[in-house]
């Protein structure tokens, strides 16, 4: 049940990152040898999902403090790691981890630092995959036997440390022998679902058809799906889920026709400092990933373009959200409170 694939792995004081520009019709790695590196690759999506991104930067860390010379110089270059992707709440946790671990372990020495800063980069990384799988388990329990699942954007191996959060319940439901079909949007405009969960898909051998973003409603009207599982990159205190683009019209789709709607994250994406969706800082893109596609343009020179990569869904649209600790369900505030405090859902 382990990928044909590793995306994220740190070798000979490298970080190595499968190429998701690139993919599927070439399979290149990527090396990072610096913290700068590990910047422009989490910016320019050569890794991407949160917690991909969360486990990148943790390794971004470590070699920052390699780099740098000076306690100022280090903790400039985490700043500047931080700001590589803006709503993904997964990178400023990975990195307020690292930093924690710092202050703890400073007084050691450079040496014994950088040797802890690794070994808690490398556990953020193991931790991941653990939790991913922990998370198939518990989301498993909601797909039944013969199920048509919908799903956007791409929450696989790809999309973290291993394995996958979303994706990661398709693929425990399939290897549970459930008899499931799989539709994936190809979510626009850097289509993640044509290139990335496509391959997945297929790597996994799932039984699965790729369509447009816009074909969704029409699948759920004629009640040719029976429930849509997709990630999350932020989850604020009261429920409300920013995801990838696309992902607010499913869920009113969704909730006009009674499919139930499911977000899977780590409980690591939900930001208990911050009330509502409201206050999610929405990532706005370059306007060549909607007027150009694989470097071919589409639309007129000079036409005025507006690309946020995320969107908002509304607590009230959320069936439930998955985690490794158990499925939030409304009341999403007081349950969400609940976790918090670290006492079972």
């Amino acid at each position: 049940m382990d990928e044909s694939f590793v995306a994220l792995q740190f070798k000979e004081e490298k970080l190595v990152l499968l190429d998701q520009r690139i993919l599927p019709t070439h399979v290149e790695y990527v090396q990072c040898a610096t913290f700068e590196e590990v910047e422009f690759a989490i910016r320019d999506m050569i890794v991407r999902g949160a917690p991909a991104i969360g486990a990148a930067a943790a390794y971004g860390v470590y070699l920052a403090l390699k780099q740098c010379s000076g306690e100022t110089d280090f903790y400039q270059a985490c700043t500047f790691l931080g700001q590589a992707r803006p709503t993904a709440v997964n990178l400023m946790w990975a990195i307020e981890r690292m930093l924690s671990v710092y202050e703890q372990c400073k007084i050691g020495g450079r040496p014994h630092a950088l040797r802890r800063l690794l070994s808690e980069a490398h556990a953020i990384r193991e931790e991941d995959i653990r939790t991913n799988k922990t998370i198939s388990r518990i989301g498993n329990r909601i797909v039944p036997d013969r199920a048509t699942i919908l799903t956007h954007c791409n929450t696989g191996a790809l999309a973290t440390a291993g394995w996958g959060t979303a994706l990661g319940v398709i693929k425990q439901a399939f290897y549970d022998n459930k008899q499931i079909f799989v539709y994936a949007d190809e979510t626009r405009p850097r289509f993640q679902g044509a290139r990335l969960t496509a391959w997945e898909l297929m790597e996994a051998k799932i039984p699965s058809k790729l369509i447009v973003d816009s074909a969704a409603a029409t699948l759920i009207r004629d009640g040719k799906i029976d429930l849509v599982i997709l990630g999350g990159d932020r989850v604020a205190a009261n429920g409300d889920v920013a995801n990838k683009l696309g992902t607010f019209a499913l869920s009113v789709i969704c909730k006009a026709y009674g499919i139930p709607f499911y977000s899977v994250v780590p409980v690591s994406t939900i930001d208990f400092a911050i009330p509502d969706g409201s206050a999610i800082l929405i990532e706005e893109r370059e306007a060549t990933e909607v007027t150009h596609v694989q470097g071919v343009q589409v639309a007129p020179t000079g036409m005025q373009v507006y690309n946020p990569a995320f969107d908002v869904t509304p607590h009230q649209n959320i069936t439930g959200i998955i985690t490794e600790r158990g499925i939030i369900y409304p009341p999403f505030k007081e349950n969400i409170e609940r976790l918090r405090r670290g006492e079972s859902l």
